[in-house]
């Protein structure tokens, strides 16, 4: 009887540690050309397909989304383009600290989305990347790393940035892994074309494996 009593609460709904579109910000810190150039920690084409997929899955959910630069004129280069276009005409804040945290402008844009869970990517991870995650876990924020639209100096330089901040109360996650959990149940129609769109074109062998599943299916169907 005890053991009975203790799950009476138990029932069929979600945690409130997952990510949903009315809980989330996403921020992007410095996916910029001279950035990328100092990469070595993994591909850099793979970075660019993570990231560029990590926006798009924003724009199909409607999560507010921060876009910041460091040093865009003087050093660092404009945004990723391809990122820039998944989200036309927004403002891009340009940054003199290597810390977006130290930043006001950044700052305020994320209090002004009322969103506690940051979702969070960006060059490289053991500065730009490691600063602000910290620095918002210290303000109250609850910090999700996409670890793998996210790229160090090194190996060590990455993989030692997201342990540090693992320990400090981040959570690990890929670009894959927010856009399921974002969508969440295939019945919510509204965004699974979308999603399942967004998985062809970024998602690598998963999307392949949407598309072989769909051709049997419209085969069978047609037949």
């Amino acid at each position: 009887m005890k053991g009975k009593t203790m799950f009476n609460h138990v029932k069929a709904a979600p945690s409130p540690d997952l990510l949903t579109p009315e809980n989330a910000v996403m921020l992007f810190v410095d996916h910029q050309p001279q950035m990328f150039f100092g990469v070595g920690s993994g591909d850099r084409q793979s970075i660019v397909n993570a990231t560029v997929g990590l926006g798009k899955t924003a724009r199909v959910f409607n999560v507010p989304t921060v876009l910041t630069t460091v040093a865009a004129e003087s050093f660092s280069g404009p945004i990723l383009p391809q990122l820039a276009e998944v989200f036309p005409g927004q403002e891009i804040i340009d940054r003199t600290t290597m810390n977006a945290w130290e930043d006001q402008a950044v700052v305020d844009a994320i209090k002004a989305t009322g969103r506690k869970k940051i979702i969070l990517s960006g060059l490289w991870t053991e500065v730009c990347l490691v600063l602000p995650a910290l620095s918002a876990l210290g303000q109250g924020y609850e910090v999700y790393v996409v670890t793998d639209a996210s790229g160090g100096v090194s190996p060590q330089a990455h993989e030692h940035a997201i342990l540090r901040m693992v320990q400090a109360g981040a959570v690990p996650v890929t670009w894959i892994q927010v856009l399921l959990e974002l969508q969440r149940d295939w019945a919510r129609g509204e965004t699974y074309v979308p999603v399942t769109e967004l998985v062809k074109e970024h998602g690598g062998a998963y999307g392949l494996g949407v598309v072989y599943a769909q051709s049997i299916i419209g085969a069978h169907a047609a037949g």
